[in-house]
């Protein structure tokens, strides 16, 4: 069964997850603007999703994690908690 581990950034709006996809873009550290910004418990862990299965989160965040290149920001991906940034650590 296939596995990845993944981070993230939730924030409430997609203007909000473009300035911070730009902080990233420009060298600054993904776990301390996850514990400033994010709204997802994870944020306690600099966004840090942890080892899951396929089917464990929406669609439109496991299209990314099982989908997209690894340690790459993807996103902002929309989903009803909000918009993420999303980086996938590794996959199994």
């Amino acid at each position: 069964m296939a596995k990845a581990c993944a981070r993230h950034i939730l924030v409430k709006t997609k203007e909000q997850a473009e300035k911070l996809k730009l902080q990233l873009a420009k060298g600054a550290d993904f776990a301390t603007l996850a514990k400033k910004h994010s709204l997802c418990n994870s944020a306690k862990r600099g966004g840090d999703l942890g080892e899951f299965s396929p089917g464990t989160m929406l669609k439109a965040f496991d299209n990314v994690v099982f989908k997209k290149p690894l340690l790459t920001v993807h996103g902002p991906v929309k989903t009803k908690f909000g918009f993420h940034l999303i980086e996938t650590i590794y996959r199994t």
